[in-house]
């Protein structure tokens, strides 16, 4: 496979919702992956209730917030197994890094953190169902 295809099929991942794509020509696999790892995004006001989508509760935040969307597309996990507790419930003090759910896509577990330190204020009612990449699964204030 020439330079000139392998460029190509990069700016095809780059300009695509595509994360991975994997291209055998003759002897050649070429792998290409796009890493979209939204980071927090700050919301306010009417922006806010336009972006959450459905939530299963809330609770009115005074300081800037920072939504949680999902890296991939996937099952969402809100506990790390069948009948054990959450990760985090709605109103619970999280600290940066910690795991909030966990998205499995193709046999692998993808742990999404808190980009930040502070309290959950809404929470989605996902629980064993797919999210698309950029999703809103929280909301840290």
């Amino acid at each position: 496979m020439d330079l000139s295809k392998i460029k190509t099929l990069i700016d095809f991942v780059g300009r695509s919702n595509v994360t991975e794509l994997s291209v055998t020509d003759k002897d050649v696999t070429v792998r290409i992956f796009h890493s979209s790892k939204p980071g927090p995004e700050p919301v306010s006001g009417s922006a806010k209730q336009q972006a959450l989508g459905p939530c299963d509760a809330a609770v009115v935040p005074e300081a800037a917030s920072f939504l949680v969307k999902a890296p991939v597309f996937g099952v969402l996990h809100r506990s790390p197994a069948p009948g054990q507790a959450p990760f985090v419930t709605l109103g619970d003090s999280v600290v940066e890094g910690q795991t909030l759910f966990v998205i499995e896509a193709m046999k692998v577990f993808n742990a999404v953190v808190a980009p930040r330190a502070g309290r959950i204020t809404r929470l989605t009612d996902i629980d064993g169902g797919e999210v698309e990449t950029g999703h809103v699964l929280a909301e840290i204030v």
